[in-house]
């Protein structure tokens, strides 16, 4: 019997009693921060209609010549505002149950609820604002047919790794347990667990989470909701159609086409709830290993939490959010320091990939795309008795795994090169 639970709480039910603790201890904090989140999406409509208003007020000041010329410019921008109050009629239905912590009531009747912002909300940033607008377009890359390429690139090559691994037919796969931290919205877990898998998502957004549990748990048919994710981008605009297509969710009812296998979504730092030793078979990682100051803290706690012979599969770039973020501290490492870092750690790197071409949240009709050459590998976790039973396999060096998604792969093994060359160190300097 398959379960799917995306309730959100600030105590992560497997944390030790010494962190819940300290988290009840920080419950009002959390509170706060959480009601800011729902702050943040309540301001989006206002918010967004401050940057329509510069351009329907420099419109209003050209020459009558001009305005005559951009006539169908200016209804244009009345069919932004439109959008744009739609997308807010969305967020209302997101936020209906108030998720976590409900807003202060209302000392008059229901309709007078507060469901927008005329000035910003206490302690809501800048930065909140583009969070609230980037998850609009992430809904868009997880549940809507619209993103289907891009899931195809992203998570197709994790998922298709798992399930050689763990072969449906060799192993009972309720009983093989998938992490998946950074799970965003949470198409990839939920996909893992419809074929059967155990999986848990693990996220430390809020506006991820609010937004993925009324996918998971509040929509009741396919493609119901409409939203617009694009109607924020003013510029590379091939068609004025462009900027207001319309992107319908879920493509996927997960209350009508619940997964098979076990299925949740829980609230919390990676770092700080995850640190029980041999605790999952697979974890899965997309888009999320740069999401750290320092790396190593994620690669050792996958591999603490993985059990002996378990894999963690990844892809994505090295973005490396905090670098150049002001008061935060941060490491780069490059793929080839990673091979070092992983096998130091103990992983032994199966199979590595780079130059694997994947968007994110990208405007399909953008005159402007932008895409990652990313990388992808799969590494185990050695059992204790592999070596003594002579089948423990070194990893090979790091030039040896530098092998691009687009090169021919014919050449036999004992034709490949042993050692780095010039050409290597330059197919490493790409950028991605």
């Amino acid at each position: 019997m398959s379960t799917m639970d995306c309730g959100m709480f600030p105590m992560h039910p497997k944390m030790d009693e010494q962190l819940s603790k300290a988290f009840t201890a920080n419950e009002e904090e959390e509170e706060k921060h959480i009601q800011k989140v729902q702050n943040a999406f309540l301001y989006y409509g206002p918010y967004a209609c401050q940057r329509l208003r510069r351009s329907m007020d420099y419109l209003d000041s050209l020459s009558g010549e001009d305005q005559h010329m951009l006539a169908k410019y200016r209804g244009h921008l009345e069919c932004v505002r439109t959008c744009i109050d739609r997308n807010q009629a969305v967020i209302r239905e997101i936020l209906r149950e108030r998720v976590l912590y409900p807003a202060e009531e209302s000392t008059t009747n229901p309709s007078a609820d507060r469901w927008e912002f005329d000035e910003p909300p206490p302690n809501v940033r800048h930065g909140d604002m583009d969070q609230a607008q980037s998850t609009l377009k992430l809904i868009a890359r997880d549940w809507s047919t619209d993103g289907a390429l891009e899931r195809e690139q992203s998570y197709k090559p994790i998922i298709d790794s798992i399930v050689e691994y763990y072969k449906p037919g060799d192993y009972e796969l309720k009983e093989i347990k998938i992490l998946v931290p950074g799970a965003g919205l949470g198409r990839l877990t939920y996909e893992l667990a419809c074929l059967g898998y155990s999986c848990e998502g693990n996220e430390f957004s809020y506006f991820m989470l609010i937004a993925s549990n009324f996918v998971l748990n509040l929509c009741d048919y396919e493609n119901k909701y409409v939203l617009y994710p694009w109607v924020h981008q003013y510029v590379n605009n091939l068609r004025r159609e462009d900027q207001v297509a319309a992107v319908r969710f879920p493509d996927v009812c997960p209350l009508k086409n619940p997964p098979k296998g076990h299925f949740e979504i829980a609230a919390g730092d990676f770092l700080e709830v995850y640190k029980t030793p041999h605790s999952y078979n697979c974890v899965a990682t997309c888009f999320f290993i740069d999401c750290a100051n320092n790396v190593i803290d994620f690669i050792r706690t996958i591999y603490r939490i993985l059990v002996p012979g378990g894999i963690w599969v990844n892809l994505g770039p090295l973005l490396y959010h905090y670098s150049d973020v002001s008061g935060q501290n941060s490491i780069e490492p490059t793929f080839e320091d990673l091979c070092i870092i992983m096998e130091s750690v103990g992983f032994v790197i199966e199979k590595s990939r780079t130059g694997i071409r994947t968007k994110y949240a990208q405007n399909p009709s953008s005159m402007k795309q932008s895409e990652y050459e990313s990388l992808f590998w799969v590494c185990r976790k050695p059992d204790p008795f592999e070596e003594q039973r002579g089948k423990r396999k070194a990893s090979r060096e790091p030039h040896d795994l530098i092998v691009r998604e687009d090169s021919v792969e014919e050449t036999p093994p004992q034709q490949q090169k042993q050692q780095p060359t010039a050409n290597d160190e330059t197919e490493m300097a790409q950028p991605t």
